[in-house]
């Protein structure tokens, strides 16, 4: 990690970690003594705290970074978004996909209602995996015979949900990286599958379960393909830290549950059409083609998170001011060195979230390591 990093991690970090702790505790207090009277006004209460912890990483995207979200959909689906539930499956492309996620929830108000299915070791995150735990995201551990029950009842437990919800579904699984993509195009070919070049194959046996028991209280399904702008570098959190800006296009496209096939077999061919028609798509686009025919919709940049992050820059500036004067920290070698090791902590939290966020160091110049004596490899690394 450079210094330039470690200069932005110290301010942003003190505050993310101060006003995230700030945010559990009124959320487990809520959690504790309004939920059991009443779940829907806690789960109300619960967005907007949620919201003011995470429109601080929403920030770092829109006015750090400069990140640009171009969103390609028609103008019917773009006004629904927000204003229904709804399921999303997306490919998995770069480090912050699920952070797209959330700048897209932001403009269209449904950003403190955002759940998804996730690895369960991130509920451990200090300050951003416990905002998660008590917005009710679902964590999973790879494992079917344990995780089944998990999403079952994660599932059901939205069908009472008040107000408007996301739940997004990555179903490859895992994010894209050459050396993943590889195997799924040697375990395509060896099944006579279509082999893919931008995608990884999908799991379709938790997408699958969602339909079966979302579909009678969830009206549609939000059919998303990500891509980085071309001759681009993927997004990390740590090139946003660095304030280095990239745009991501986004292909959304509506599909009524109602009308998604019924049995267990149909709907995971569903799928599987889905992700050989994404792969078309990216391969279509990356050859110089458009990026579909619908029109970029105007997202805009909102000032709200610039506003949250003001705000909790002066509350907390004061507040630290009025502690340190009044315990005179800084007037001992004690206090220095306890002030000092309390940055350390931090810093070290921060690289944890950051390390978290990465799948494998830059994708595009991990070399590709050839099994011997393997044909099928062979063939792939010549296509």
């Amino acid at each position: 990690m450079d210094i330039p990093v470690i200069i932005v991690i110290i301010p942003v970090g003190l505050f993310f970690i101060l006003s995230g702790l700030i945010v559990n505790l009124i959320q487990a207090i809520l959690y504790i003594t309004v939920r059991p009277f009443s779940k829907n006004m806690q789960r109300k209460l619960n967005k907007v705290i949620a919201e003011l912890l995470w429109l601080e990483v929403v920030w770092l995207f829109d006015w750090w970074a400069g990140e640009k979200v171009e969103l390609h959909t028609d103008t019917e689906t773009f006004h629904l978004m927000g204003k229904e539930r709804a399921l999303l499956i997306s490919n998995h492309r770069s480090d912050i996909d699920w952070l797209i996620g959330w700048v897209l929830a932001q403009r269209t108000g449904c950003l403190g209602c955002t759940t998804a299915i996730m690895k369960d070791v991130l509920k451990y995150l200090p300050v951003i995996g416990w905002s998660m735990w008590f917005s009710e995201y679902i964590f999973v551990k790879r494992t079917w015979a344990k995780d089944e029950h998990t999403l079952k009842s994660g599932f059901e437990n939205l069908k009472d949900f008040p107000v408007p919800f996301w739940l997004a579904l990555f179903v490859e699984g895992t994010r894209f990286t050459h050396s993943k993509l590889l195997d799924a195009q040697q375990y395509a070919l060896s099944k006579g599958l279509p082999v893919p070049k931008h995608v990884l194959l999908p799991r379709t046996k938790g997408l699958t379960l969602a339909v079966k028991h979302m579909r009678s209280f969830t009206p549609a399904v939000y059919n998303i393909t990500l891509s980085i702008a071309k001759d681009e570098p993927a997004p990390s959190m740590l090139t946003i830290l660095q304030g280095k800006p990239a745009v991501v296009k986004v292909h959304l496209k509506r599909h009524l549950m109602h009308e998604l096939p019924e049995t267990d077999e149909a709907i995971a061919q569903w799928c599987k059409d889905i992700f050989v028609a994404k792969d078309t798509f990216l391969e279509k686009y990356y050859s110089g083609g458009s990026f579909g025919s619908e029109q970029i919709q105007d997202i805009g940049r909102p000032k709200q998170s610039l506003i949250v992050m003001i705000a909790w820059s002066c509350l907390l500036s004061l507040a630290s001011i009025e502690f340190l004067l009044w315990t005179k920290l800084l007037s001992t070698w004690k206090g220095v060195m306890i002030s000092g090791i309390f940055l350390i902590i931090i810093i070290v939290i921060m690289q944890i979230l950051i390390l978290f966020s990465q799948s494998e160091p830059n994708i595009d110049f991990v070399p590709i390591k050839m099994l011997p004596n393997d044909p099928m490899r062979e063939i792939l690394l010549k296509r």
